[in-house]
């Protein structure tokens, strides 16, 4: 073997190697996968599903298996969408919904839809004008979060055989028509004109109630004064009695002369006073209140 001989096996060798190197170097490329923290990988193996790769270093068999998807599991926003729904009291109502959700398992919602916002979008549609019309509008109106409750509910129920979660659900709006509006707007001002009837009557009610207080506030004092003095006439009484009961017939005479004396008097002051008639025995009542007078000193 000369030296041509051995420089040529030389450089064949080297091209080998070189070979064999570059092959590394390509499994090591191909067999290794590094996902991102926000992603999931669909990993086939001659068409069917091999494996579901999760964030981090993964490996596969060179050649054999390929990543045939790459899912983003971040929480995604559909459009905003409006759709006409009846309610159970025939108002024609334009909802504008917006649902936010994100996908658990690739490989359902990879092998099982193929447009998963049109599908999700069409979903919701559908159960905004079931659950609306099982509803008034009034229901509607006031009823807003229970009713997003409920389409957020089965929202869920029907996107669970495609590997999605929907996080969320919202009712921006709920438009009505023209005509709607107006007949709304005339029943609002037929209740503002009866709460204002109803505010005029309750006032007047309760002025007379005040009124019929104050009346009877009245009449209380006056019962009450009248009983005061009943109370007094009744003390007057009852000292009499017990002047009587101590000191005899006397006091009685007493008391009586002093009342005659006091009637003369009041006679005398009249518009007749030049002439006075006196019976006979207002001078012996004269001389009786005298006489009992100077024996009580």
């Amino acid at each position: 073997m000369n030296a041509d001989q051995i420089i040529a096996m030389t450089e064949g060798g080297g091209i080998v190697w070189l070979l064999l190197a570059a092959f590394v170097v390509l499994c090591v490329f191909l067999g290794v996968r590094i996902v991102p923290q926000s992603e999931k990988f669909v990993v086939e193996r001659f068409g069917r599903l091999r494996a579901v790769l999760g964030p981090g270093i993964n490996f596969i068999i060179p050649f054999l298996d390929r990543v045939r998807h790459k899912i983003s599991i971040l929480e995604r926003q559909l459009p905003n969408a409006s759709q006409d729904a009846i309610t159970s009291d025939n108002v024609l109502v334009q909802v504008e919904t917006s649902v936010f959700y994100r996908i658990l398992e690739p490989e359902k919602t990879v092998y099982r839809i193929r447009d998963v916002d049109a599908a999700i979008a069409t979903t919701v549609a559908g159960i905004v004008r079931a659950e609306i019309g099982k509803m008034e509008l009034d229901e509607v109106q006031s009823n807003r979060a229970q009713l997003i409750s409920e389409i957020k509910a089965s929202v869920e129920d029907a996107v669970d055989d495609w590997g999605i979660e929907v996080t969320r659900a919202e009712i921006l709006d709920v438009n009505l028509d023209q005509a709607t509006r107006d007949a709304m707007l005339q029943q609002l001002n037929a209740e503002r004109a009866r709460r204002a009837q109803v505010t005029e009557a309750e006032g007047k009610r309760r002025a007379v109630e005040l009124q019929a207080d104050a009346e009877l506030y009245a009449a209380q004092k006056a019962a009450e004064a009248r009983r005061v003095q009943a109370d007094a006439e009744a003390y007057a009484t009852g000292v009499v009695a017990e002047a009587i009961k101590n000191n005899g017939l006397e006091a009685a005479q007493y008391q009586v002369a002093l009342k005659q004396v006091e009637a003369l008097v009041k006679v005398g002051e009249g518009a007749g006073k030049q002439t006075v008639l006196l019976p006979a025995a207002v001078l012996d009542a004269f001389g009786d209140a005298f006489t009992m007078l100077k024996g009580g000193r």
